[in-house]
């Protein structure tokens, strides 16, 4: 099973960026479903689904881009114009699909945004 760990949360005013990594122990070409989530209560914030495209929660479109580089099996999430509510544990995941009982979590990143 592929190992994610990711880098790059911390403590950052409103208004702020951060960019988000997620490294694979492996090879993530093949992985058909990719995400980012935010825990307590856990939300998919953005993903790359099995059809190819990315998707993102209402709350960050605009501000967030997910991105990957298969090469380097490095996802990323770039996040943008931060609001205090975007604060939390940031959880990157990957597996054939959703909820794939054979998929991989990361341990989680904080991300705090103060006002």
């Amino acid at each position: 099973q592929v190992q994610l760990v990711e880098s790059g949360g911390g403590l950052v005013h409103s208004g702020g960026s951060l960019r988000l990594s997620c490294a694979a122990s492996g090879s993530i070409s093949s992985f058909g479903f990719m995400a980012w989530y935010r825990q307590a209560p856990r939300e998919v914030v953005a993903a790359f689904t099995a059809a190819g495209t990315t998707v993102y929660a209402d709350s960050v479109k605009g501000r967030f881009t997910i991105s990957r580089d298969n090469a380097q099996n490095t996802m990323y999430l770039q996040m943008e114009s931060l609001k205090t509510e975007d604060t939390g544990v940031y959880s990157c995941y990957a597996g054939r699909f959703p909820n794939d009982p054979l998929g991989s979590w990361g341990q989680g990143t904080q991300v705090t945004v103060s006002s």
